[in-house]
């Protein structure tokens, strides 16, 4: 979640809440004028919260890297500075200052991305060293970009220009640039890759268009129109793990999910068959397909768009809402968390779509309830004044080695998920099991 998309201009939460899902949607951050938490999904469709910081410290960014310890927090407090957390530890890692305001953060098991509004600057996970910095961005005041969660297709996407809708590829690995994709006609709104970092799914500021693309080849693979009443503001667009679906949040109550399969090739119409294939809309379809070298093109592009294979309708209209499609004990579930602490669970039919329907409703917080937070006075002065690390137990960072850093560093990530198939001769992954001898 970027910092442009929530924080008002006073440089307060406002009571608002803070949510993003984790890289593989199995769990959720949420942050607020008191810290940040995390929240587990349940098998039963419910949410369990797994941890607190309960610094006291308006958060205003935070992201976790998988199901690792390994958490990136951005206070409104100083929007300057990066704190790269262990939260099982309650330790702060270390911490970054830049030369504007932190717009947003991406982590993948490579790399970690800091957007400010004219650079992005590419970290690697495993040091926290700086690595590349790109410089002289076309002005980005919403942090607006996108990393592949993949380690090995480890491409960042961000607007190539502050106009029109390009978007910029670049290689986080081998840093270079890879390719230029020319989207909208109008500036970006929305960037999201698929779980491979092959697909790249973009949205328009005019909110009525989502494209897909294969990446690097820069191929316009699927277009689905949102809708044509109205323009909106997309605020989300979320793949599914399996590369299936497409979801997609605006600031209406309505979310959208596509369905990323070419569509079935239509049977030639027979003469004298209309009256049987459809009645007047399957007419149109066959004269739309046999005289589409004769319409406009924006007509024809228009006319073959996609629509919508399943939505879900909110009880309410979210200023801003984040998507997920999961699965919860093996079933699709269609995740939706909003700006005002609620987390709305659908059910998603993946064979025949339509309407979703609403299972559950989370209230993840309850920032105008929250009681203030009690403060040892003895630790904040012990921990160094006004920095992080007060609110947290532990050393400081800037008087830890880099011996000391890289050991934090390590033990934070030993719980993202493996990086290639498990190797069922290696203990981590595949412990020996002890047998109970029984009594005869």
């Amino acid at each position: 979640m970027s910092l442009g998309g929530g924080q008002n201009t006073d440089g307060s939460n406002a009571g608002g809440i803070f949510v993003q899902f984790n890289q593989d949607c199995t769990s959720l951050v949420a942050g607020s004028s008191q810290g940040y938490h995390l929240f587990a999904l349940t098998p039963d469709d419910g949410v369990e919260e797994i941890y607190a910081s309960r610094s006291g410290q308006d958060t205003c960014l935070v992201d976790r890297l998988f199901s690792s310890s390994l958490v990136a927090v951005v206070t409104v407090a100083a929007p300057r500075k990066l704190i790269v957390c262990h939260y099982k530890k309650g330790t702060e890692i270390c911490n970054y200052s830049y030369s504007n305001t932190i717009l947003a953060v991406k982590l993948n098991r490579s790399r970690l991305v800091v957007c400010l509004e004219e650079s992005l600057h590419i970290h690697n996970i495993r040091d926290m060293k700086i690595l590349h910095t790109i410089r002289d961005t076309p002005p980005n005041p919403r942090g607006l970009c996108a990393l592949a969660p993949a380690a090995d297709r480890c491409y960042l996407a961000y607007p190539g220009s502050s106009a029109v809708g390009e978007v910029q590829i670049f290689d986080a690995v081998h840093l270079n640039a890879k390719c230029v994709l020319s989207a909208h006609d109008s500036g970006l709104a929305a960037l999201a890759w698929s779980s491979c970092g092959r697909r790249l799914a973009t949205a328009s500021e005019r909110g009525t268009v989502i494209r897909v693309f294969a990446v690097p080849e820069r191929v316009r693979l699927f277009e689905f129109r949102r809708g044509v009443k109205r323009c909106v503001s997309i605020s989300c667009l979320a793949f599914s793990a399996c590369g299936t679906f497409l979801a997609a949040s605006s600031n209406t109550e309505t979310v959208h999910v596509f369905r990323l399969a070419e569509p079935p090739t239509p049977p030639t119409p027979q003469p004298g068959a209309e009256g049987e294939g459809g009645g007047w809309l399957g007419w149109l379809s066959s004269a739309v397909a046999a005289g589409a070298g004769l319409l406009p093109a924006q007509v024809a592009d228009v006319l073959a768009q996609g629509r919508a294979f399943a939505a879900a309708r909110l009880p309410i209209q979210p200023s801003r809402a984040m998507v997920a499609i999961t699965n919860v004990g093996r079933a699709p579930r269609l995740l939706v968390a909003t700006a005002g602490g609620e987390l709305f669970v659908y059910a998603l039919d993946a064979a025949d779509g339509g309407d979703c329907t609403l299972l559950r409703t989370h209230r993840l917080l309850e920032p105008q309830q929250q009681a203030p937070p009690v403060v040892d006075t003895h630790e904040a002065e012990g921990a160094g004044g006004n920095s992080y690390a007060g609110a947290l137990r532990g050393r400081d960072p800037a008087r830890m080695s880099d011996s000391e850093r890289d050991s934090e560093l390590g033990a934070a990530l030993e719980g993202s998920p493996p990086r290639g198939p498990f190797d069922l001769r290696d203990p981590k992954h595949f412990p020996p099991m002890r047998v109970q001898p029984t009594l005869d």
